[in-house]
């Protein structure tokens, strides 16, 4: 069990041993002496995101639509919305109760969160376009990865599986395989890693394999400009 210390700057620090600092925020320190824990200590992500320069990364690449000036950019909404689902803060109401978060607030280096109302805003703001500039954000991530152990083989698993709502939204549907009501979404992992590749949200009335090779087909493309043998698996 680790505490996560979240230290002010002005206040001084007394040296535990065993204590550790974040080069990605030095205001955060972690040790192990139990003790108060914080239950969002899963954030400790953001040293492994530093080191990938994940913040300018999407700050490069991702961008809506709106051009009005905003307290909140488009860039920090994203990277909000990240944190919060890894720390299993799903929905975006869930910002309300993190405004005053030790925790998060230090992690997004920010003096405030984005509120509900901002957020849902921001994805509204979303279109065809961000699809198109999350795949790219997708494929430089990979350049990360494999400047630093590149694979010999790629291995692309393509699946579908049952995306399940409640009510009646657009394109759900029975779906008589999941015996469930959904969406009917298209997936391709690593076959060696598990890592998920890519994902295509449909809706429940398109069969598994339809339109699978257009979806599948930038991944060939990518991994032959890449100099590595790819094979696919699939069922249907």
């Amino acid at each position: 069990m680790f505490n996560v210390l979240i230290i002010s700057q002005k206040e001084p620090f007394i040296d535990i041993l065993n204590t550790l600092s974040l080069k990605s925020n030095r205001q955060i320190r972690i040790n192990f002496n139990g003790g108060v824990l914080s239950s969002d200590a899963g954030l400790l992500i953001k040293e492994f995101a530093a080191k990938i320069d994940f913040a300018n990364l999407i700050k490069k690449k991702f961008k809506t639509n709106d051009k009005s000036i905003l307290f909140h950019k488009d860039d920090e909404n994203l990277i909000q919305m990240i944190y919060q689902i890894i720390s299993a803060y799903f929905a975006d109401d869930c910002a309300d109760e993190l405004t005053s978060n030790p925790v998060f607030n230090p992690i997004l280096e920010k003096k405030s969160l984005a509120s509900q109302p901002t957020l849902s805003r921001f994805f509204n703001r979303m279109n065809e376009d961000s699809l198109t500039q999350f795949d790219d954000i997708d494929k430089s991530l990979r350049d990360i990865i494999y400047s630093i152990k590149r694979p010999e083989y790629m291995l692309l698993d393509l699946d579908s599986t049952l995306f399940g709502t409640y009510g009646k939204q657009e394109g759900e549907g029975f779906n008589f395989h999941y015996q469930a009501y959904g969406y009917h979404p298209l997936l391709c992992y690593d076959g060696l890693s598990r890592d998920l590749l890519k994902t295509e949200l449909r809706d429940r009335t398109l069969y598994c394999s339809n339109n699978a090779d257009k979806f599948i087909e930038s991944f060939f493309q990518e991994y032959m400009e890449r100099g590595i043998k790819t094979y696919l698996c699939s069922d249907s």
